[in-house]
This record gives structure tokens, sequence and C-alpha cells, in this order.
């Protein structure tokens, strides 16, 4: 309840988000499939081809299909809508296609002898005769198109997906329950409407298919051409902590030049949708670590463990690589770390990871299985402290914490800055020997964008140095578990440490 009186105006804002995005895919693919199929309901042989090639398409996996559009068509709405496209138009035309060629032939043939020109047979015969089929085609698509719209969050789309990842994400069975009992009352409604239009008149369908293709498409005209060309861009990966960074970018920008757009696209997704819509100029800045950075942006091997080192190595790397610049980081780092109840650790006096050598015939330990498997997780942990727990089990990331906080398992995996170190009172481990990589976070930044905005490294800069772990593991707290809005949390912030005006 919480969370629906914090944020039911977001939640209403992904609710049309959901709406808009679904009934322009389902509009257009009803525009491309159902001439399709009365066009070649003559034509056997190549109708059939084209079925088998709407569903192959069906087959390709979402998520493939978003990360190949995003270079050529960016991120947001309209990759989410060509996606959502494709895995409709096989449902509209199949079921478009056997409804003409299933009309018994006698009834055209009646309708020929009776002089009905092609156009009158069309409307007055045939339509009418394979409207249930085609309204069966385009409810099964609506259903399917309002489900898949969910990874619309992926690539900063919005709607009710958001809800749906970032429940799964942060394991808050409020957002999640919100997010997919919300998609299903909208199917289950547009479901019933589509139904209920299909029994009217086919003029009168025609006017209802007409107004709604001139509403939508009027309004994704305006919104692409409404966007002031000097809007920057802020793009945050799925969570808490990418969005309280973002809404400070944005604060710190607007507060060096007030009169200066800026547009943020909170819960955007993983790191590879993110970097290639950096390349390809759909967005301008977005937080990154610099072991992400190393690791998977520009695979750097060896670079050590100091953290000034990595950041230069990978600023530079980064600049050769792709012409992206890498602002000054921030003082936390969020990476791995070893995290203990505060029983376990006040029993032993457990300060750092060097300690559990001496218990570690006591240690039940719940791991990621990620975590559990590669070199710079347990395995290495192993290595480089000498040390084998004596009951270790892999678990789902997203119960991990219930797992401790229940006091099943007394040690697990996580990350420096997770808002459930606060919430269950569990003790981060000194990393003494410097085993984990550093994450330490930073504006990635195109190149052109700075030279359009030459303000916007001089605000972004003022976050250098700034933000330790224990504030952002307390930001992520107020935000994840008391709900309050990331943009609240991020000006407190600034505000409280001067770095903006009130």
């Amino acid at each position: 309840m919480n969370i629906l009186k914090t944020q039911h105006q977001d939640i209403l804002n992904s609710v049309g988000q959901h709406l808009s995005i679904s009934l322009i895919s389902l509009l257009i693919a009803a525009v491309i499939a159902i001439p399709l199929a009365i066009y070649l309901r003559r034509y056997k042989k190549v109708a059939e081809v084209v079925l088998q090639i709407t569903s192959i398409f069906q087959t390709i996996p979402s998520l493939a299909l978003l990360g190949i559009l995003i270079p050529f068509v960016g991120i947001g709405t309209v990759p989410a809508v060509i996606a959502l496209v494709v895995y409709a138009v096989m449902p509209i035309f199949q079921n478009t296609y056997t409804g003409f060629t299933s009309i018994d032939p006698s009834l055209e043939e009646a309708a020929y002898a009776f002089g009905l020109s092609k156009y009158r047979r069309l409307t007055r015969i045939e339509l009418p005769l394979a409207m249930p089929l085609i309204v069966s085609g385009l409810r099964i698509a609506m259903v399917m198109i309002i489900g898949t719209a969910t990874l619309a969050a992926l690539i900063g789309a919005g709607g009710l997906g958001t809800y749906i990842l970032l429940g799964i994400e942060t394991n808050n069975n409020a957002l999640l329950i919100i997010g997919a009992v919300l998609s299903a009352a909208l199917a289950l409604i547009f479901s019933a409407l589509i139904r209920f239009i299909g029994k009217l008149s086919f003029k009168k369908i025609m006017y209802v298919f007409a107004t709604l293709l001139v509403l939508f498409g009027g309004w994704g005209i305006y919104s692409s051409v409404s966007k002031p060309l000097s809007t920057i861009t802020i793009a945050g990966k799925m969570g808490s902590e990418p969005e309280i960074l973002i809404n400070m970018y944005k604060d710190l920008i607007q507060q060096e030049n007030p009169k200066q757009k800026v547009e943020l696209k909170a819960n955007f997704g993983t790191t590879n949708f993110l970097y290639k819509a950096l390349k390809a100029g759909q967005i301008d800045v977005y937080p990154e670590f610099t072991g992400t950075v190393m690791e998977t942006l520009v695979k750097a091997q060896n670079y050590g463990k100091n953290p000034t080192k990595i950041y230069q190595q990978g600023k530079t790397m980064l600049k050769q690589q792709d012409n992206l610049d890498y602002l000054s980081p921030m003082k936390y780092q969020n990476g791995y770390a070893l995290v203990v109840s505060k029983d376990f650790a006040k029993k032993y006096n457990l300060k750092k990871i060097s300690d559990l050598r001496a218990v570690q015939d006591q240690v039940k330990a719940g791991f990621d299985i990620d975590f559990f498997n590669q070199k710079d997780g347990y395995p290495g942990i192993k290595k480089q402290y000498n040390i084998d727990f004596a009951d270790t089990n892999t678990m789902q990331p997203s119960i991990r914490y219930k797992a401790i906080a229940s006091g099943k398992v007394n040690l697990v995996d996580g990350y420096t800055t997770d808002p459930q170190v606060q919430k269950y009172h569990l003790v981060v481990l000194q990393d003494d020997k410097h085993f984990f990589p550093p994450y330490q976070g930073a504006p990635l930044v195109r190149n052109k964008a700075l030279k359009e905005h030459p303000d916007m490294k001089k605000a972004l800069d003022k976050l250098s140095g700034k933000i330790s772990t224990k504030d952002m593991q307390k930001m992520n707290y107020q935000v994840t578990f008391q709900h309050k809005k990331a943009k609240t949390v991020a000006h407190d912030y600034l505000v409280e440490h001067k770095l903006l005006d009130k």
C-alpha cells in the first residue's frame, strides 16, 4: 500500500506508456497483416511462405531482437514497437488468411453470379464471414503484445515492465505484483474490448480503426518532433542506485545551466544495451563502474587491483576504442563483498575476510551460482585466503539475503552498497587482501555531448571523490525499503553536502 501511495502517479504513467506502446504496435501489425492476408488469399503457395517467415520471426528471442535493433533505430519506443509488431504479425496474418480461405466457395460463386464487384464481394460477403477469426487473431496478438511489452523497460521505453524487472532485481514482491497484475488486467480488458468491437458492423469497425490510427499516429509524430534538439539524455541501469545517480546528474547539470533540457531514462536494463545506445548517440551519459569497464566493455587482461590505475587505464582504452569520455569517479565502490550476520560476526569477532579462516568449519554460506563458480568469486577467495567453508549452498540472488536474515545461512556474497545490509543489520567483511577488483562509479559520456554542452563536465565533476559506501547504502535503503522517490533522495543528498542550492 505504501508503494501505491508514494508512487501512484509513476504507476499511472507506466500504465499509459504500456498501453500506448501496445496499441500502436497492434495497429501497425494489423495494417501490415490484414491487407497482406487479403491479397494473398488467392495465392496459396506465397501465403504459406509468408506464414513460415512470420513464424520464424516468433522464434527470435525478444532480448536478442532488441539488441539487434538498437544500433539501427536507437532506444525507447521505436525499437520496442518494431519488436512487438514482428511478434504480432503472425497471429493476425494466420487468422485473417484462415478466415478468408475457409469461406464456402459456393457463397463467393453466388455473389459473383449476382454481379457484385470485387470490392462489394469483399466488404459485403468475405470480410463479415472472416471477421470472427480476424478478431480472434487481434485478441491473441494483443495479449501477446501486452505480455512482451514488459521487456520494453530494458531499452528505456518504460511501461509496466519497469516494476516487474525492478521487483525481480530487488526481491521486492510488491513491485513485482503491481507490474504483473496491471499487465494481466490490461490484457483481459483489451481482449474483451476487441471482442466487443468485433461484433460491430464492418463500417463501424473501420471508423474505430481509422480513429485509433489517426490518434496514435498523430501522437507518435508529435512525440518524435517535440523533443528539443539540445536535450541531454541520461540513462541508468536497473535498480535504485543508478536511478539515484542519474537524478544527481540531472540536478547538477541544471544547476550549471537552468535552461538546459534533461531527459532521464531510469531502469534501462543491461550494460550491453546501454553501451550500444551510448555509442549510437541515443543517450549522452550513464553511470558505469570501473570493474565493468575493464571486464565487459574493453575486455582488459591482468589490469591489477589499484583503483586509480584501473580507472586511468579504462579511461584511456574507452577513448581509443569508441571515443568516449570517462569522467572522474566517485569515492564509493559497488563491488563484490562477503557479508555475515551480526550475531555471527560478534560471536567470533569477524571484521575482515581473513578472520574467517579460524571459523571456516562454522560457516554456512549461501552463494549466487555465478559467484560460486567464477574465478573472481568463491574459487578465487578459497585460493587467496586459504579457506574452505564447511557448508556451501547455491541459491538465486534474490533470496540470499532472506536466507541470512532467517538464519538458514550465516554468510552470503553481495555488493558493498546493497540496502539489505542495513535492513537486516549485516556486516560487510573487509577485503584485507584486496582480492575483489575495484568497482568505482563514474559518468561515461559521449565526446560529442561534452562538446555540445561544455557545462556538463563541470557539473558532473562535482561528484568526483564524493559519496561514501555508507552514504550510497543509506540512499539505496531509502528508495528500496522506505519507498522514497529516487529524485528526492538524490536532491536531499546534494543539498546536505552543499553540492546543490536548495
